[in-house]
């Protein structure tokens, strides 16, 4: 009787009966059952982590296209615009260069209209100051009636051909 005085023997008594009423009770099986749960769950985790990678490249591959399509885009826009804003610049030049053209011609018809009227002018001047010139010598050299009549018509003929 040695044997059933060890306590490693009623240990193992103990765990025999307590496996022995774990199977009749079906315990093996609620646990198989509660480990195939956990393994469906995990299962399913695992293709839900699967669909969201999934998703995710999609979304980042959309993402990167669509960034792709914006740069060139941004691109065309910033291309057009120093396109247009040279073409503005040149526009610019030309009507300031048509302007300045304009003006200077319009100086230049200016000037030359103050000469011509600044020539008649003088002229005018040259040719009162003759015929007050010749009227004075004419009336001291002829006299009377006649003297006076043909001063008259000298001056009035030299107006009329220098004017």
């Amino acid at each position: 009787m040695h044997l059933l005085a060890d306590p490693e023997t009623w240990v193992a008594i103990a765990f025999v009966i307590l496996m022995g009423l774990f199977a009749y009770l079906g315990v093996h099986r609620m646990v198989l059952k509660a480990l195939d749960h956990r393994a469906d769950r995990i299962r399913n985790e695992l293709a839900e982590a699967k669909r969201l990678k999934d998703e995710a490249a999609k979304v980042l591959a959309d993402y990167k296209t669509r960034r792709a399509s914006a740069e060139r885009e941004a691109e065309e826009i910033v291309t057009s615009a120093k396109a247009e804003a040279e073409r503005i610049a040149a526009d610019a030049k030309a009507k300031m260069e048509d302007f300045v053209a304009r003006r200077t011609k319009a100086a230049e018809s200016k000037i030359a209209l103050a000469e011509a009227q600044a020539l008649a002018d003088v002229r005018a001047a040259a040719a009162d100051a003759a015929v007050q010139a010749a009227a004075t010598v004419l009336s001291q050299s002829v006299k009377g009636a006649l003297g006076e009549d043909l001063v008259a018509k000298g001056i009035a003929e030299v107006s009329r051909k220098l004017n």
